[in-house]
């Protein structure tokens, strides 16, 4: 490198360090991805074969409050939980990093300490957006059909919210579990998570009890709105949750960012301890 660059390279500030330092990690992340294309494919593959067992072997069964087609039910919840089950992955990611020694190299080399989580979040944003494209693609192949214009865009960010708030759970969860066969028993944490919400069924056709619970579940405020949003007439509930799901769509996140979000950055300055 020659002086000139070397006097621009000392000029430059510490949010361009910063932002530089996480796009190193963002490509890290990505490259991953490219040399292991069966990690996204697994990612994937789940959600796809529920779209299709679901809309197909169990559509006809299921029962839409106010009628209509249950597949225009079925896909916004099935997006909605491919967005909730992705903190497994970033989990699983974080605590392979971290048992492998990634991240104290990392801690080790003069880089932004903020760098390393932002990186892991804007990854996991590209990746999901990318399994979103895909998932509506399927979902448009098997006869759905969403309303356009802003509604749609804005769907597609409150599934990109919840997916932005769960990341910090992830990141958290991946940096206390002891080792990636740890992690990948998060799934029957998040399982349950799913299933008692409105992704497959409208809490109304719930017991009373679990239906209260269910509707109350973050997953389903992002469920009931995203539906809204694309334009998909499903009768709402009486509970005020249920009847303001566009408001805690947005809040709901919120809340679990300022919840794990100072956990997981607490665990991370904690490693060098």
């Amino acid at each position: 490198m020659s002086a000139l660059d070397l006097t621009g390279a000392a000029g430059r500030g510490r949010v361009y360090w910063a932002l530089a330092d996480c796009w190193n990690v963002v490509r890290r992340g990505l490259t991953h991805y490219q040399r292991q294309p069966v990690n996204i494919a697994w990612q994937l593959g789940f959600p796809i074969l529920s779209v299709l067992l679901y809309g197909y072997v169990f559509g006809s069964a299921m029962r839409v409050p106010g009628g209509g087609d249950y597949k225009d039910f079925l896909m916004p919840g099935m997006f909605v939980m491919t967005m909730a089950f992705g903190f497994i992955n970033t989990a699983t990611v974080v605590v392979y990093d971290s048992t492998k020694g990634v991240i104290d190299r990392f801690r080790s080399m003069p880089m932004a300490s903020s760098a390393v989580v932002a990186g892991r979040g804007v990854t996991d944003l590209i990746v999901a957006c990318a399994e979103l494209a895909i998932l509506m693609l399927t979902a448009l192949a098997m006869g759905w059909r969403p309303d356009g214009g802003w509604g749609f865009v804005a769907a597609f960010g409150l599934l990109l919210w919840l997916r932005f708030a769960l990341i910090w759970l992830g990141v958290w969860l991946g940096l206390l579990v002891p080792n990636p066969e740890a992690a990948g028993g998060l799934f029957a944490v998040a399982f349950p998570l799913t299933m008692i919400s409105s992704i497959f069924v409208a809490p109304q056709l719930m017991p009373d009890w679990l239906g209260w619970v269910a509707a109350w579940n973050p997953i389903s405020s992002t469920a009931a709105a995203t539906r809204e949003l694309f334009g998909t007439p499903v009768g709402g509930g009486d509970s005020w949750v249920e009847q303001h799901a566009l408001l805690m769509a947005g809040v709901w996140p919120v809340v679990l960012t300022a919840l794990f979000l100072p956990l997981a950055v607490r665990r991370f300055q904690r490693l060098s301890r």
